[in-house]
C-alpha cells in the first residue's frame, strides 16, 4: 500500500523533470524569425534582390547632411582651408574643453605629442608643431578626427561636428601659440606687456 504514494511521487517528480526539459527547450524569440540577411537573393521580387531600394525622391527625416564643408571638412574631395562658420572666443573655449578630454591624453595639453598615454609607454603622435602639420589644413585636422588617423581612433560618433571643428580651431591657436614670434603680438598689447 506504501508503494502506491511513492509512485505517484515519483511520477510527478518526473513529469515535472520532463516538462522543465521541455520548456527549456522552447524558444520563441525575435531573432528566430524567418527573415531575409542584408545583400541576400530572393525569388519573391522580380529583381532577384530581397533589399529594396529607395524610393525616388525620398527626403531624410533626421541626419540631413547637406553641407558637405560641415560634415566631411572637405569640398568635393579636398580637404577645405576655413572653417565652416566664426572662430570666437566661445568656439576656442569650447575647443579648449573638448582637446583636453579626447586629445591630450595622447597629444599632450600643448598638442607636444607627449599625453598621459604616451608616459605610460603607448605609441607617440606627431607634435602639431612640426612644419608639416603647421601648415595642415583645418580640414585635414576634422578628416583626422572623424576618420581617425594611423592609431588614432573614430571620433565621428564620440564628438559631434559642432565639436570636431572646435577642436580644429583650438589646435590650430595652440599652433599659433607655441610657434609665435614678438613680431606676431599686436601693439597694444606689447604695450601692455612692456608696461608690466
Amino acid at each position: 500500500m506504501q508503494l502506491k504514494p511513492q509512485l505517484s511521487k515519483l511520477f510527478k517528480f518526473c513529469a515535472l523533470v520532463c516538462l522543465l526539459f521541455v520548456m527549456t527547450g522552447c524558444r520563441f524569440n525575435m531573432r528566430d524569425q524567418p527573415r531575409y540577411e542584408a545583400l541576400e537573393g530572393s525569388a519573391f521580387f522580380e529583381d532577384g534582390r530581397a533589399s529594396r531600394q529607395m524610393i525616388e525622391d525620398t527626403v531624410a527625416r533626421d541626419n540631413l547632411r547637406t553641407d558637405e564643408h560641415f560634415y566631411t571638412g572637405q569640398i568635393d574631395g579636398v580637404p577645405v582651408e576655413t572653417f565652416p562658420f566664426p572662430v570666437t572666443k566661445e568656439v576656442l573655449t569650447r575647443g579648449q574643453q573638448r582637446f583636453d578630454i579626447f586629445c591630450a591624453p595622447c597629444h599632450g595639453r600643448i598638442g607636444d605629442g607627449n599625453g598621459m598615454i604616451v608616459q605610460r609607454g603607448f605609441k607617440q603622435p606627431f607634435s602639431f608643431h612640426i612644419d608639416r602639420l603647421r601648415d595642415a589644413s583645418p580640414g585635414y585636422f576634422y578628416g583626422a578626427i572623424t576618420n581617425g588617423f594611423g592609431a588614432m581612433p573614430i571620433y565621428a560618433t564620440r564628438i559631434p561636428p559642432e565639436d570636431r571643428w572646435a577642436i580644429v580651431a583650438y589646435i590650430k591657436a595652440l599652433q599659433l601659440s607655441q610657434n609665435a614670434a614678438l613680431a606676431d603680438v599686436p601693439e597694444t598689447e606689447l604695450e601692455n606687456l612692456e608696461n608690466q
